[in-house]
């Protein structure tokens, strides 16, 4: 009990130092804010106040040392010299007071490094005045050295203007661009009487000039807008005088005309008569809004102060009252949290991920037997709890939705894509049967083409199937050559006479695997040829390994960087969840999906060409290797190449291994290619052309004997010359005599071939 309690004590010992500290700290910023402005008062009076003089007689040194530079003789020596002095007495006082140990106490990090650089520009003024005197500096270069040193004094006063009060802040920044606006008039008076002094404008001196008159009425409209009510009447009354409107009027008649190389359009007198007292009464108003303030200043400190005794006071009677009341409140309250916290936990990792497994598994899960609501009383934990209860219910109501939707769709999915099926495939068998009726070689050529398209369109209603987790219908009793199956793989691709097929051997493929192997590689294949240029060729490969058979399909794109491949290989090898949003790579998740139906590793590595090549390594357990393990089946693997034998499924009619492009049967023996014999006896021509992979084109009679090619001129006996329908008969039945004959040699020209190699 003792160490209970003494741990107790111990509880509210640190929550007494806590709260203390947190007091401590809310009392600190509120004093803070009083001594920052007490700090500002400090460098008014130290550096603002004491620059506003300096920055008058640099004003003025400015203005004579043009007047000095245009003519000689309008100035003399000693007053120049009597301005340099009274400009270095108010140098001299403005540093001291500057480098003061109150200053350096008040001021900021920042404040002390400008007030440093303009120190040290100061200094740099004699070496201004003795190049003014030697002649090795003209008006331009003087004027810019005397608005260099005064442009940092307006570095210092916004650093100045920094202060925690947003209302203070934004006054001393208005003040400041006041006085800006009131140096950039004593610019225009510098300038225009170095140009009096000489007797006319330079080009680059009216540029300055027109920019100066610029920007200075663009700064004193933007603090006119700003100034605070205090001093809007003292400005608007220097505003409506009649020397700042004389002094717009002339510096209009200056800016506006062309005066390089002229005389100016206004006199000396003119300028001064008007200009100086301008200057005179915005100094004043620049002047008075500074006091005020100051002024404004000390009250909103003693109101910090205030704040700062009374926040303190009920600061600490607040904290007390929170330590009594946390020891009787704390318990009660850590206890219904702490079954709120195991309730979420045990939602979050255990019953939320049991049911979507569950539902995965495609299980019925009740909602009210999964999520039974918990009770935690009426009060304020207890609404949290009812809220909970919500949450959890609509969680796990979600999931159940979610997963309904994803087997909707997928069943819609698998239902268009069945329908399309059979659609196809009665397409692709009555092409079969016009093509073996067809004898026009165009019109074949267009059969194939439009058998071409349908089987393409066969495999994307396959693609449909696997993205709805079901398998195609297409399937094979018996085994297939690995060659027939990759020049199936061929047939389902649109630009099948760039890709060259390399001998393959020996090999077969187990009926079972055939329709996913074939689906598989015409994706890749695809691939390869979509993503590499029109005039490079594709490579097909194949040969046993040690765990079973590697097919390699190699293209001469741009290829992937180490980036993209590692990531396409992880997503073959571990497929993500099919949803509506992964549909930028497709054909990757078809192969996945595929390859993992089979135990089929497949992946991507660079080519030594530039390219990508894609290996599909097959397992031993869907290759037959050596002959000896296939059935003497060559005559009928060789016909499935325009026809395959029976699916498994009974309801599906025959499916076709190649059905479409007459280039891949009628393939003749290029380097690394393998030619079956031709599947129609329109086709039985020999190629006039090839492509660059070895292809054929068909050039129709171009097997014809020279006289038999010779046209012949016509004659009224051949009109006479009819054949009757018997002779018809025996010449058709000779023709297919003969090509039955063909496609027997040539099936054993292949095993021969074969065996050779």
């Amino acid at each position: 009990m003792r160490f209970r309690n003494s741990r107790v004590r111990t509880k509210v010992a640190a929550l007494l130092v806590s709260l203390t500290a947190l007091w401590a700290f809310a009392a600190w910023v509120t004093l803070r804010e009083g001594i920052n402005l007490v700090w500002a008062t400090t460098i008014d009076s130290g550096v603002a106040q004491p620059s506003e003089p300096l920055l008058v007689e640099l004003q003025h040194e400015r203005r004579l040392s043009l007047v000095r530079l245009g003519d000689i003789a309008r100035l003399s020596r000693k007053e120049l010299d009597d301005q340099r002095a009274r400009t270095d007495a108010t140098v001299a006082a403005f540093v001291k007071s500057a480098k003061s140990d109150s200053v350096r106490f008040a001021a900021s990090p920042g404040l002390l490094a400008r007030l440093g650089d303009t120190i040290r520009r100061l200094e740099s003024l004699p070496a201004t005045r003795d190049a003014i005197d030697s002649g090795h500096m003209d008006r331009v270069k003087a004027e810019a050295a005397f608005t260099d040193v005064i442009e940092s004094f307006y570095r210092v006063y916004d650093s100045v203007s920094s202060l925690d009060d947003a209302t203070l802040a934004k006054d001393g920044r208005t003040l400041t661009t006041l006085s800006r606006a009131r140096e950039l008039l004593s610019r225009e008076d510098a300038l225009l009487a170095g140009v009096f002094a000489s007797g006319r404008f330079t080009e680059a001196e009216h540029q300055e000039f027109a920019q100066a008159v610029g920007v200075q009425r663009y700064v004193l409209s933007r603090a006119a807008a700003d100034l605070p009510e205090p001093d809007r009447p003292a400005f608007e009354q220097w505003t409506k005088s009649r020397t700042v409107t004389s002094v717009r009027n002339m510096e209009d008649l200056l800016s506006q005309s062309r005066q390089a190389g002229r005389m100016p359009l206004v006199t000396d007198a003119q300028w001064r008569a008007a200009a100086e007292p301008a200057l005179a009464g915005l100094q004043k108003v620049v002047l008075d809004a500074g006091d005020g303030l100051v002024q404004r200043a000390i009250p909103v400190a003693v109101g910090v102060i205030a704040r700062l005794v009374l926040a303190g006071v009920l600061g600490l009677v607040a904290v007390i009252a929170s330590i009594i009341l946390s020891i009787t409140t704390a318990r009660a309250l850590v206890r219904e949290l702490e079954k709120l916290r195991t309730a979420a936990l045990e939602l979050a990792n255990d019953r939320l991920p049991r049911v979507v497994a569950r539902l995965a598994q495609g299980e019925k899960v009740d909602v009210e037997v999964e999520a039974p609501p918990l009770e935690f009383g009426g009060d304020v934990i207890g609404q949290v709890g009812a809220a909970f209860n919500a949450v959890q219910q609509t969680a796990i109501r979600t999931a159940v939705e979610e997963a309904q939707l994803r087997q909707s769709i997928r069943d819609i999915l698998l239902s268009l894509a069945r329908r399309t099926q059979s659609l196809v495939h009665r397409q692709l068998t009555l092409l079969d049967v016009m093509e073996r009726r067809e004898t026009d070689p165009a019109e074949l050529k267009d059969l194939f083409r439009i058998d071409h398209l349908a089987t393409r369109m066969r495999r994307n209603a396959e693609n449909l199937i696997v993205l709805s987790g079901a398998s195609p219908a297409r399937a094979w009793r018996r085994s297939v050559p690995m060659v027939d199956v990759v020049r199936g793989a061929l047939a389902e691709v649109e630009d099948y006479t760039r890709v060259t097929v390399l001998p393959m051997g020996q090999v077969g493929l187990t009926g079972r695997a055939v329709g996913d192997v074939i689906h598989l590689l015409a994706e890749l294949i695809e691939n390869a040829v979509s993503f590499s240029p029109p005039y490079t060729m594709v490579q097909v490969g194949g040969q046993q390994v040690a765990s079973g058979y590697a097919l390699e399909i190699e293209d001469r794109g741009l290829g992937m960087s180490p980036e993209d491949l590692a990531a396409t290989n992880e997503r073959i090898a571990d497929p993500p969840e099919f949803n509506l949003s992964s549909t930028a790579r497709l054909g990757l998740y078809v192969v996945s999906r595929l390859a993992e139906r089979h135990e089929i590793r497949v992946s991507l590595k660079a080519s030594p060409y530039g390219g990508t090549t894609a290996v599909v390594l097959l397992p031993r357990e869907v290759v037959i290797d050596n002959a000896e393990a296939l059935p003497d089946q060559e005559e009928e693997n060789v016909r499935k190449i325009a026809l395959v034998g029976a699916p498994e499924a009974p309801a599906e009619p025959e499916a076709r291994l190649v059905p479409e492009a007459p280039a891949v049967p009628e393939a003749s023996a290029g380097p690394g290619m393998l030619a079956p014999p031709a599947r129609e006896p329109a086709r039985s021509a020999p190629p006039a052309s090839f492509t660059p992979s070895g292809l054929p084109f068909r050039v129709p009679q171009a097997s014809l004997a020279p006289s038999l090619a010779e046209e012949q001129p016509a004659s009224a006996d051949d009109d006479e010359d009819e054949r009757t329908p018997d002779d018809i008969r025996k010449i058709m039945g000779s023709f297919q005599t003969g090509t039955r004959r063909g496609r027997s040699e040539a099936a054993r020209l292949l095993g021969e071939g074969e065996n050779t190699r």
